[in-house]
């Protein structure tokens, strides 16, 4: 195990360990049989070793990755991750290549940041980081500046598994690789663009955190974003951390709400008891855990615009929800439609729309074309191709690089700042009830005086 990299799981014992972090973690292992983890989970539980490689073997069968788990090394520390004296005796004999994963909520890890000095941590050490980073902008940049004195950013892994999904990694192919499109990529020809994020999965048990979220900050703030400066960045000289995060964080410089106007750009809305799929759900301030009082959203929308050359004048409207009947997940690019037609030439004449779907992948234009019984009537065709899942889950190709140590698909510190700003007015406007909070049942699409999406 001498060339093993070290991953050190604070919150061994936690829900996110065992439902996302080792089955991505099985997944990377099997399809890469040379890579070899030592694991040193840490938590307050009473557990074993034998404790914690039964988690590994439970976790890793769930990606059929039975045979990867022979190959982990697994150590269990009883530990208060708060405490600088245990957090000193967890990482002393830690060497070569170690990632230290926070897998706690994140009061937690800001207590066993703050617990932490450089002396501690291994040369080289990645700090992995789950989202939300901070609670606004301010708390955004104290973060950064406690995170950046123990290491350098190059060493901070913020996750978000949205850069590591492959519907946005084939953005870059799409685009960069390709002249039909790349000449077209911008507000010349483009009139809008739409990301949206639809979930049939109500709250799930997720109240302690969500409820103090919402839609806006658990989807928007963070994922939706990341994907809209991935969509809409310069081309990058590389695809390596430095030249990728300062393209994406460049857009995400330049973003605001659309037209300074808060209460005109956004929407809120929460659902009401109602029938996902046969079974029925209650309403979100009957879930245990919910506060009613708070006014969490469940479903948000927010119109943005990116003020560059580029994109200035294109609205970006990002949504994403809760509790929805058959939901929409795509990224969609409305083309402006040509200037004229042809005297004669009779049908519709909308603009092409190119769509992202993100999940299953696929990839379809829709475009106007002569009719076969008439060939000057046009009629719309779509051309699709399947994009397939990628090799890795999104969770595992974030993880392949936390293991590396390449932070390209990792969020950069400015860039988790840029987003608490971006979103600020909005939450602002909200928190004064100045946007009314609508009602949706849970399984229908939405609030019915809502535009459609997509």
């Amino acid at each position: 195990m001498a060339d093993a990299t070290t991953l050190v799981i604070l919150g061994a014992g936690g829900d996110l360990t065992s439902r996302l972090l080792l089955p991505a973690l099985g997944q990377l292992l099997t399809r890469e049989s040379s890579r070899v983890v030592r694991i040193v989970g840490a938590d307050r539980a009473e557990w074993t070793d034998a404790d914690l490689e039964s988690v590994i073997r439970t976790s890793f069968a769930s990606m059929s990755a039975e045979q990867a788990a022979t190959r982990v090394d697994a150590t269990y520390v009883r530990t208060d991750i708060t405490r600088a004296d245990d957090l000193r005796a967890l990482l002393q004999d830690c060497t070569g290549q170690v990632a230290i994963y926070f897998a706690v909520p994140p009061s937690v890890a800001a207590a066993s940041i703050e617990a932490l000095t450089p002396e501690m941590l291994p040369d080289g050490a990645m700090l992995v980081m789950e989202k939300p980073f901070g609670t606004d902008e301010q708390s955004a940049r104290a973060l950064n500046r406690t995170l950046t004195a123990l290491v350098p950013e190059s060493q901070v892994f913020r996750v978000d598994h949205f850069l590591g999904r492959s519907t946005t990694l084939n953005l870059l192919g799409a685009r960069f690789a390709n002249r039909i499109l790349e000449p077209l990529w911008s507000a010349e020809s483009i009139e809008s663009v739409d990301i949206v994020y639809d979930e049939s999965l109500a709250l799930e048990g997720r109240a302690g955190y969500y409820d103090a979220a919402g839609a806006l900050v658990d989807m928007i703030q963070s994922h939706l974003l990341q994907v809209l400066a991935v969509l809409a960045m310069e081309e990058p000289a590389t695809l390596d951390e430095v030249d990728f995060r300062e393209a994406t964080s460049a857009v995400l410089r330049a973003t605001a709400v659309w037209g300074d106007d808060p209460v005109g750009s956004s929407r809120r809305a929460r659902y009401t008891a109602g029938d996902i799929d046969g079974t029925a759900k209650p309403s979100y301030v009957d879930e245990p855990g919910v506060d009613p009082e708070r006014r969490t959203e469940t479903l948000a929308e927010a119109t943005f615009e990116v003020r560059n050359a580029r994109w200035a004048g294109i609205p970006f409207r990002l949504r994403s929800g809760k509790a929805l009947g058959t939901p929409a997940r795509e990224i969609v690019v409305r083309f402006r439609p040509v200037r004229h037609l042809p005297r004669g030439l009779t049908g519709t004449s909308d603009g092409a729309v190119l769509r992202f779907s993100l999940g299953p992948d696929r990839m379809s234009l829709e475009l106007n074309l002569n009719a076969s019984d008439d060939p000057l009537e046009l009629e719309r065709a779509t051309l699709s191709a399947e994009l397939g899942e990628g090799a890795l889950k999104a969770y595992a190709e974030v993880l392949s690089g936390v293991l590396d140590g390449d932070p390209m698909l990792a969020v950069r510190g400015d860039a988790a700042e840029q987003c608490w700003r971006i979103v600020a007015p909005i939450l602002e406007a909200w928190r004064c009830d100045e946007i009314p909070l609508e009602d949706y049942a849970a399984g229908s699409s939405g609030p019915e005086s809502w535009p459609a999406f997509g």
